[in-house]
């Protein structure tokens, strides 16, 4: 997935999209499994999905009033993606980390 607009041609922006899509996907279920463990972590995770989702749609259309996403609706769209892109790849790395180490503690890990 392309994390700054290269060539803006709408067929790579809807293979972006597609990415990003299904980055989401996996995101959601993980998010789903921190969640159905309850707890603090659970709470904690809520308030987090809450905030990141008003803080980033916020900073997008700020962004968009602003013209800082580009003037093309090419460019929009592209810059819109990989602006959702950084924090998709950012949860799923830090849900990976986290799902790995509680599987590990809970003692639930199948070998």
């Amino acid at each position: 997935m392309t994390t700054t607009p290269k060539n803006l041609n709408w067929f790579d922006i809807n293979m972006d999209a597609w990415a990003l899509a299904a980055e989401s996907n996996m995101v959601i279920a993980m998010r789903i499994g921190s969640l159905a463990q309850g707890g603090p972590a659970a709470v904690q995770e809520a308030g987090r999905m809450v905030s990141e989702k008003v803080a980033a749609n916020l900073t997008l259309g700020c962004d968009l009033m602003t013209g800082k996403l580009g003037n093309s609706p090419e460019a929009i769209v592209s810059s819109s993606i990989a602006h959702y892109s950084k924090s998709m790849v950012a949860n799923r790395k830090r849900l990976s980390g986290t799902s790995v180490a509680q599987l590990s503690k809970n003692g639930t890990e199948r070998e």
